[in-house]
């Protein structure tokens, strides 16, 4: 694919604009357990994250082999619904309150390194920018984290698959996007860590796929023909160049 200068450019969430701690369930868990007026039996944060996870392996969620695979989002509000009250627990929460807590405790994340002097440079350079992350988060709570990690940013639009049905790879949340933007796929670059989910979704939509793997804590197998990059000062030097 031609590379020249973007016009937009997009990205995904986690590990890509903010670089999120180890997920640890049974913290979220117990932070939403916190506000609990009622627990019928008595159940343990490890027990109720116990039966979430056991749900979600039954959905095939999560699975970091598959999950490229897993093509339509299981919004938040709908499972957390079911996992606590099928446990005889009343939480008197907003589902966007409850999706905050237990994020905020099961995953704290910070900014990856350089991301807010990329984002300058881009707006200087009248390059747009936007978000597009699979996560099963609301909107509002996705939003919430980003504008709390990079209070400066200056997205256009944070489009969260909770929101949207489709997941990357499919190419109809990359759509969405286009549409959003009023722009055409070759316009447009998508910067994501998520080898299939990002690069190859981006790349089969017509986009500019930028493998970043700067926050990355697996092993990951190097593409000959991918733009990959480890630091966002790579991409500075590399769009200077470019008409």
């Amino acid at each position: 694919m031609e590379m020249k200068k973007p016009k937009m450019i997009l990205f995904d969430y986690g590990q890509t604009l903010v670089n999120e701690q180890l997920f640890d369930g049974v913290k979220g868990t117990e932070a939403v357990l916190g506000y609990a007026t009622k627990n019928k039996y008595n159940k343990s944060a490890e027990e109720v994250q116990d039966y979430a996870n056991n749900l979600n392996q039954e959905l095939g969620r999560f699975d970091p082999e598959k999950r490229h695979l897993f093509q339509v989002e299981v919004p938040n509000y709908m499972f957390t619904k079911y996992l606590y009250e099928s446990q005889g627990i009343e939480i008197p929460l907003s589902s966007e309150e409850i999706d905050s807590v237990f994020w905020d405790a099961a995953a704290p994340g910070k900014p990856t390194e350089g991301i807010r002097e990329f984002l300058t440079f881009l707006k200087e350079n009248q390059v747009r920018t936007g978000v597009i992350s699979n996560i099963s988060y609301c909107g509002n709570a996705v939003a919430k984290r980003i504008h709390d990690c990079i209070p400066d940013n200056d997205f256009e639009f944070i489009i969260a698959t909770s929101e949207y049905m489709y997941r990357k790879p499919n190419k109809h949340i990359f759509e969405l996007a286009l549409e959003k933007a009023e722009l055409q796929p070759e316009e447009v670059w998508y910067i994501g860590d998520q080898y299939q989910c990002d690069i190859v979704g981006a790349g089969m939509a017509g986009l500019f796929p930028v493998w970043y793997v700067g926050a990355i804590e697996m092993k990951y197998e190097p593409k000959v023909d991918i733009l990959t990059i480890k630091h966002w000062k790579e991409l500075i030097n590399l769009i200077e160049k470019l008409d």
